[in-house]
């Protein structure tokens, strides 16, 4: 007899009854994906997510102007790392608003603030390697941001952990990409 089988004859399943499940499911429905056992609390969460957001955003235009203004000599291969950096940020962003809404919440994606609102600075740089400098800093500070983030929902809310892990893995990468290329200039 498995431990399960055991655990359910002596009433004593570490698991919810399928009746309690049922019942729990069907009060607050209107509340979506988030039920009684979302244990973060969640207006915190979509404050820390529309910072992130924020972040996201200044992070893609900065990569955007980057990718533009990008020349010189070792320009090209630099512009199309600027290129899809920028098209990453963009997808971390799509990610968080959508995590957001989950969570019954609103993203803010008023332009308004949205400076005052980012962890990371909009700082231009008038050299190709003012930029990569400038991008591999917020890049850092991403990497800080998230990392604190994550310590904070811990248990308590693993599905927007679990995206801000896989977010905070491409953001090292970022770091890693820029740090290269700084090195290779310098």
């Amino acid at each position: 007899m498995s431990k399960h089988q055991k655990n359910q004859e002596n009433n004593q399943s570490p698991l919810t009854d399928i009746k309690t499940l049922r019942e729990r499911a069907r009060k607050h429905i209107e509340n979506g994906a988030v039920t009684a056992s979302y244990r973060a609390e969640r207006e915190t969460v979509i404050n820390l997510l529309n910072e992130a957001l924020a972040t996201e955003i200044v992070c893609f235009l900065r990569y955007k102007r980057h990718f533009f203004m990008a020349s010189g000599i070792n320009a090209d291969a630099v512009a199309q790392e600027f290129l899809q950096h920028a098209t990453e940020e963009q997808t971390h962003a799509d990610q968080i608003a959508a995590r957001i809404v989950q969570l019954k919440g609103s993203p803010n994606f008023n332009p308004d603030g949205l400076t005052t609102r980012s962890h990371a600075e909009y700082i231009e740089g008038n050299s190709l390697v003012e930029m990569i400098r400038e991008d591999l800093v917020a890049e850092r500070i991403a990497i800080d941001s998230y990392g604190e983030m994550i310590r904070y929902l811990s248990d308590k809310d693993p599905t927007t952990r679990r995206m801000l892990e896989g977010i905070l893995a491409m953001e090292e990468e970022h770091a890693d990409d820029l740090s290269s290329l700084l090195e290779e200039l310098s």
